[in-house]
Order: C-alpha cells, then structure tokens, then sequence
C-alpha cells in the first residue's frame, strides 16, 4: 500500500497555494504549518481527515526530491525493506528509525533506487 508521495518543489509558497486550492474539492486540506526536514527544507503536507499523503518540500531541486513511501503494517517489516533495498543494490538514505517530526510513532527507513528516487517503507503502529 502507497503511504504518502512527496513531491519536490521549486517555490514553496507557490505550490503550496496552488495545491490547496486544486485539492481541496477532493476533500484535501493543509495539515499543520510548514516544518524543516532532515536536509533543511520546508515541508507542507495534505490529506484528507487529518493523514498526510500528499507532501510537498523544498530544499531539493524538483524530481530529485521525490518520493513513495510504501505504508507497512510492522516495524521489522520496514527493517526488510531496508535490508533488502541495499542488498539488491539501492543505496542508503536514511536507516530504520523513529522519526518524530512527523509523528510520535513514524518509523521509516529510506533508500535510494538505481535512478536516485528516494524510496521509503513507513510504519505507523507503536511497537
């Protein structure tokens, strides 16, 4: 299952207006205010009743920055996917771990593909 997809982009503020407004009769709205990432950039996220899946940032040039994050249902899962992502040739970006600014119990592990996409595995249950 696709988690959230993440989207780089070249004037936040921009975008951010624009997709609020394009969203919003799918049911989207803006969740919380804009934050910084691992690598500096802002963050924006969108969802619908209050789950982040559509993420925009800058901080990376667009195309680079993008992203899937594959929803899981256990951590060791995404401790799998880490390992087996680098075992068939992806290269680390980020190992498995907590990452609270984006919530309490977001557990991800990042790789990056043959073609430099960043790919994610995510869990969200406690433990």
């Amino acid at each position: 299952m696709i988690d959230h997809i993440g989207l780089a982009v070249s004037d936040l503020e921009r975008s951010r207006t624009f997709y609020a407004a394009a969203l919003k009769p799918l049911g989207y709205a803006l969740i919380g205010e804009p934050f910084e990432n691992e690598t500096g950039g802002r963050v924006v996220m969108f969802g619908v009743g209050g789950q982040p899946d559509f993420v925009i940032a800058d901080g990376e040039r667009p195309g680079e920055g993008n992203h899937v994050a594959f929803g899981v249902a256990t951590r060791p899962e995404v401790d799998a996917f880490h390992a087996a992502a680098l075992q068939a040739g992806g290269r680390d970006n980020g190992g498995p771990g907590l990452r609270p600014r984006y919530g309490a119990n977001y557990y991800a592990a990042f790789v990056l593909d043959p073609d430099g996409f960043n790919i994610e595995a995510v869990c969200h249950a406690a433990e």
